[in-house]
């Protein structure tokens, strides 16, 4: 499996929005200058988040965006399905129908041992990403890199903490 880049960039754009102080909106202008990344497809990012309810868009001068709830209440697993969708990594399409001893009537998807296996690593990949918040993240890397919050704070919003 492979996921797109807009993953990595939504998910460092939520640890830089829950460092912020609450009620100041990042431009993803800002955010784009930050990485180096292309603001208009960043900005596609950032709007997948928002209709997911991770992220608010702020309209005016001092807008831009901001997350819509606390950071321990945002899952990666939340990110990620913003980002990619919601459709199953592996998709049982039912080719032991038409192997030797194949039923039409039988359902793969639910008794093929490999089908079965592809699900059961699936459902652990996401429960392990449901587990890991955007907040849990945030504080790894202040204990990691303790100017990171403060140095990243200042840079998008200019508020030094």
């Amino acid at each position: 499996m492979k996921m797109g880049q807009g993953v990595e960039w939504a998910l460092h754009s939520c640890v830089n929005m829950s460092w912020t102080p609450v009620g100041e909106a990042v431009s993803s202008a800002r955010l784009a200058e930050f990485y180096h990344l292309p603001a208009a497809y960043l900005n596609k990012q950032l709007q997948a988040l928002v209709r997911a309810g991770i992220l608010a868009s702020v309209s005016g001068p001092r807008g831009g965006f901001q997350l819509a709830r606390r950071p321990e209440r945002i899952s990666v697993l939340d990110v990620v399905l913003a980002i990619e969708g919601d459709e199953h990594t592996f998709r049982c399409e039912g080719i032991l129908k038409d192997a030797p001893g194949g039923s039409m009537d039988a359902d793969y998807a639910r008794t093929c041992l490999i089908s079965q296996t592809m699900r059961h690593a699936e459902v652990t990949w996401r429960t392990e990403l449901s587990r890991q918040s955007v907040a849990g993240i945030a504080q790894a890397i202040e204990r990691r890199f303790p100017e990171a919050r403060q140095d990243t704070v200042s840079r998008l919003t200019g508020i030094r903490t």
